[in-house]
């Protein structure tokens, strides 16, 4: 597995740094500190991405909207099928919390 790879003390220190925060506004602040904007909108393009294959949509539809380039998502489609389902796990649980706070 590749997350093997990527074990170690820093990256486990920034992994429970992100577990500790409280909510959407801390998010923003530590994010804010931690990355360019250029940083937090990639990765933030990324999951849109992931959102839109899932949900379907064409590489030229998802190119339009999102401005990604085919480069990433093909990589983001290649993770889709053949990751660890972590995009999946987390859209869901974006949506499922979503629909709890609606009802």
């Amino acid at each position: 597995m590749q997350i093997d790879k990527l074990r170690g003390r820093e990256l486990d220190q920034l992994f429970q740094s992100i577990l500790s925060l409280k909510d959407l506004e801390e998010c923003y602040r530590f994010f804010d500190d931690l990355c360019t904007i250029n940083e937090i909108q990639s990765l933030a393009q990324r999951l849109e991405v992931a959102r839109m294959l899932r949900d379907g949509n064409t590489y030229h539809k998802i190119e339009t909207e999102t401005g990604a380039s085919t480069a990433t998502i093909s990589r983001v489609k290649r993770c889709l099928n053949y990751g660890n389902d972590a995009y999946i796990m987390a859209l869901d649980r974006v949506k499922a919390n979503q629909s709890e706070s609606s009802s």
